[in-house]
């Protein structure tokens, strides 16, 4: 970080009132902080690292108190750096200020092959830290687990299960999967079958394998019991609120456990949003005929459940989690344990190809012909929505799960918010708005649109707002500032 860009930072501080997911200020006026620990965890385990500035004491109202001693502050932050694993390498900048000294710690974002970065003095369970907004948060077992299933590249879906038996499977599900794989493969049709389950992970160690088990089983739910879908109508737009359908007070209008292999828990879902949509009929200013419409379209529904049960977590942290679909009056969320696997952010989604993390279970339902196993889904989504002339969908990586919302006639997730938006065709702004009451970056702000260019994110979406006085800058006089951030009042 430049001088100048330390200056920036600090005039901004004393604008915003407030730390920021990659931004913690410490007062060390007095001495160096003793504990540091859980924010260079958690700014390391973050793709974009974040900023230590030491000299302002939020206690006082963000005051400008400046340090002790540049030299041996820097001493002794180094040396909390160092008890950390991976040993975490911050870059420094020092600046003086109406005669005070001002420092900053910048901590860059590990590689997710290192991750989590944790205090040795701890442990891995319990000195690993993420930032949730602007607090450092224990991160959970699972959240541990998950940095560790992708660096040592665990394959859950192909473990042993001791209890199940090739006896207990689906026979005819078993020999129609081997009759396709066979299909245009004399090498492989050559081999005989035994050796395929082994070859295939239908077997492993002449074991049944977990992606058998929930492909052929007749009912896997027998060994994993929430390995399920759990398929609700809410009455209103949130879980508990009562809406006008709602009238005798009734918490769900529908609910059911859907259960069985994943091709039949596919088929079981998409009945139950098939029965709960509206469907109208209008005519078709193309072709003039006359044509149902539901409320979402069912391919882009399909498809969010489909990726909802190829990749989800299916390790045994998460086996007591089912996958959630909540159809709420203005939306539809399909909820799966697991975040996104690896390297690839949400902005990401549907323009390169991601890490795979349960390729076999993904391997027998292409071959099942249920899936095409070609990362196509969320453009297929995108389209179908854009179709229907509905909003585009909202996808959500969160702590341990993924999220899938679907908007119908045109309203987005804060359209009942009043954020002084002049028409409808604001409204796809105001969950941006509500976004930014947290000041962002514009990095931030392009993850959060789905968009992989951050320019044409703040160009298209952002400076409309901002010349409207809806978003405001941090630093107005300084608009391409690397330090800028946006907000909302």
């Amino acid at each position: 970080m430049t001088t100048e860009e330390l200056f920036e930072k600090l005039e901004m501080l004393q604008k915003i009132k407030c730390e920021t997911s990659n931004l913690e200020v410490k007062s060390a006026a007095g001495g160096c902080p003793k504990r540091l620990y859980d924010t260079l965890s958690s700014f390391s385990n973050q793709d974009e690292g974040g900023i230590i500035i030491f000299g302002v004491d939020e206690t006082q109202g963000f005051k400008e108190v400046g340090i002790y001693d540049p030299q041996d502050l820097q001493k002794k932050v180094n040396e909390q750096c160092l008890q950390m694993e991976p040993a975490v390498r911050p870059l420094f900048t020092v600046v003086e200020k109406n005669e005070k000294i001002f420092l900053s710690a910048e901590i860059p974002g590990a590689d997710i092959t290192e991750r989590p970065v944790f205090y040795k003095g701890k442990g891995r369970l319990k000195g690993s830290f993420i930032r949730v907004g602007d607090s450092d948060e224990p991160m959970t077992e699972y959240g541990i687990y998950s940095y560790e299933a992708y660096r040592k590249k665990y394959q859950d879906d192909i473990r042993v299960i001791e209890r199940a038996t090739f006896a207990s499977l689906n026979q005819e599900r078993v020999a129609e999967y081997i009759n396709l794989l066979k299909k245009n493969k004399p090498h492989l049709s050559a081999i005989p079958d035994e050796e395929i389950y082994e070859l295939m992970s239908i077997k492993r160690n002449d074991k049944i394998t977990f992606s058998t088990v929930m492909n052929f089983s007749p009912y896997p739910q027998a060994y994993f019991p929430q390995l399920c879908i759990i398929a609700t109508v809410v009455p209103g737009t949130e879980m508990g609120e009562v809406g006008e359908v709602g009238e005798q007070g009734e918490r769900f209008i529908d609910n059911q456990r859907i259960e069985g292999n994943i091709s039949e828990m596919l088929d079981g879902a998409m009945q139950f949003v098939h029965r709960n949509m509206r469907e109208k009929t209008i005519i078709n200013p193309e072709t003039g005929k006359r044509e149902d419409k539901t409320d979402y379209p069912l391919t882009a529904v399909r498809e969010a459940i489909v990726n909802a049960l190829v990749h989800r977590d299916y390790s045994f942290h998460t086996e007591g989690m089912p996958i959630q679909i909540v159809m709420y009056a203005d939306r539809m969320e399909i909820k799966n344990p697991g975040g996104l696997y690896g390297r690839i952010k949400v902005g990401q989604l549907g323009k390169v190809q991601p890490d795979t993390r349960n390729p076999v279970i993904a391997s027998v339902l292409e071959t099942l012909k249920i899936t095409e196993n070609r990362y196509s889904g969320i453009p297929t989504i995108r389209k179908a929505m854009q179709q229907y002339k509905l909003p585009q969908p909202e996808f959500l990586d969160e702590r341990g799960s993924f999220v899938v919302k679907l908007y119908r006639d045109g309203k987005s997730a804060y359209s009942n918010q009043n954020v002084g938006l002049k028409d409808d065709g604001d409204l796809g702004n105001s969950n941006l708005i509500l976004f930014c009451k947290t000041p962002r970056t514009r990095r931030e702000i392009c993850e959060f649109l789905g968009l992989s260019s951050v320019t044409y994110a703040i160009q298209t979406h952002v400076m409309p707002l901002v010349d409207r006085g809806i978003i405001k800058m941090t630093i107005p006089d300084k608009p391409k500032s690397s330090n800028q951030l946006f907000y909302s009042e």
